[in-house]
This record gives structure tokens, C-alpha cells and sequence, in this order.
């Protein structure tokens, strides 16, 4: 396994908020398993959002994030809200993807973000101290700047082909995510194309984290197999 960099702190449970300074984000530690609930893929599927996180939090998930891509419209605010219902009664940090507004509305643990969203340390001004905020990369450049933002983690992606994202960035590979490790200490979750034959060889490469979106997708009498399977591939 890649020797992993020095953690600023090192955290044996997910926590939120700054360190003791108060200046910088603390590094949470972040669980092998990071489902995403696409509401797209879901409704393709004949799932709803809400059913999707009542599957995970009976499976005993730690995370999990909510993505709409497309207009918030009040159908989608309402399934945010479910979901959020359903994580947070079961006590699964909840992280609401791109919107820092809808976050601070739901009362959501945190917020992820992309290169065309708000900056992180623009989001922190929205979502406050406490919160997670997580930021998407595609290479080392944005890597490097990613690092320097009050992100609690980094997303670094897409690792393999993938069909969740339209027009993706050029995939990186395991021999790229190895090499890119070094540059930050703060958690690295790798996105993209990864499913439960290659989770494993992710980790291995240097990912604290793997994302998932299509390969959480299964019938919904199937839904529980899939997401123990996924916390198997991980483990």
C-alpha cells in the first residue's frame, strides 16, 4: 500500500468543524465508502431519493451526499429534505452537493463542490465553521489550489470512464492517483467509474475515500445486496 503523508490530525471518527486555531477546517476522517444519491440515476432506476437513503442508513453508512444536477425546483428541495430526514435521524453525516444555500436551508453537515461552484472559502462564509466542505479536482494544479482552500477533504476524479457526468475531464488512473497522493494531507476521495472489482485497488493507490454513484444503482428489491457488497469491497 502507498505510504500514506503525515494526517494534521488524526481523527478515528468522522467530526466536524476547525481545529483549535480556528483558522484552519479540521481533516475529518472520512469512511472507505462514500454513497451518492443521484436523483437522475434514481429516478431512471424507478428509486426514490428517500428510499435510497433508508437503504444506506439500514446498512449502517457513515456519509452520504445528495446530488441534483439541473434546476432545484421545489420537487427536488423536497426530496433534499427527506433525505436529509432520513440521515440525520439515523446520525449519517449528510452532505448536499454544489448548493452551499440549500445546505445552510436544510441544516445539512456540509457541502461539496466542483470547479464551477463557489469557492470553498466562499462557501464557508454561507455554510459557517462547522460544516464539511468537500472540493472536487481533476490534476495536480487544481490539487495543489484545492489544498489551500478551508476544504475539509478533497474529490479527485474521474479515476476510470465514467457515465454519471457529462463532458467528463480526462480519466487519471491509479498510476496518477499514486503520484498525486503526496501533495496534500488533507482526505483524498477518489469519483470515477470505480465499482466493487476495483475499489480496493483505489484505496491501495492512495484514496482514503472512494465516491460512488452508478454502481450504487440496482433494483429495489436488490438495493441492500448491492450496498453490502460495497461496504465488503471496502473493507
Amino acid at each position: 500500500m502507498i505510504a500514506r503523508l503525515h494526517r494534521a490530525c488524526d481523527m478515528r471518527s468522522l467530526r466536524l468543524g476547525r481545529s483549535e486555531s480556528g483558522q484552519e477546517p479540521v481533516i475529518v476522517k472520512l469512511p472507505a465508502f462514500y454513497p451518492i444519491i443521484d436523483t437522475h440515476l434514481l429516478h431512471k432506476a424507478g428509486i426514490a431519493p428517500e428510499e435510497m437513503a433508508e437503504a444506506l442508513v439500514k446498512a449502517g453508512v457513515e456519509i452520504a451526499q445528495f446530488r441534483h444536477k439541473g434546476a432545484f425546483t421545489r420537487e427536488v428541495f423536497g426530496q433534499a429534505e427527506r433525505v436529509g430526514r432520513v440521515l440525520k435521524k439515523a446520525g449519517v453525516a449528510y452532505v448536499i452537493n454544489d448548493r452551499a444555500d440549500v445546505a445552510r436551508m436544510l441544516d445539512a453537515d456540509g457541502v461539496h463542490v466542483g470547479q464551477d461552484d463557489l469557492f470553498p472559502h466562499k462557501v464557508r462564509s454561507i455554510v459557517g465553521s462547522s460544516a464539511i466542505i468537500g472540493f472536487s479536482t481533476h490534476n495536480e494544479g487544481q490539487l495543489c489550489a484545492g489544498d489551500q482552500e478551508p476544504a475539509n477533504y478533497l474529490a479527485i476524479g474521474p479515476i476510470f470512464g465514467t457515465s454519471s457526468k457529462e463532458n467528463p475531464d480526462p480519466t487519471l488512473g491509479l498510476r496518477e492517483l499514486a503520484s498525486l497522493r503526496p501533495l496534500t494531507s488533507k482526505p483524498l476521495v477518489a469519483i470515477g467509474g470505480i465499482s466493487r472489482t476495483n475499489a480496493r485497488q483505489v484505496l491501495d493507490a492512495g484514496a482514503d475515500s472512494v465516491a460512488v454513484i452508478s454502481d450504487l444503482i440496482a433494483p429495489p428489491d436488490e438495493l441492500a445486496g448491492r450496498i453490502a457488497d460495497w461496504l465488503e469491497a471496502v473493507s
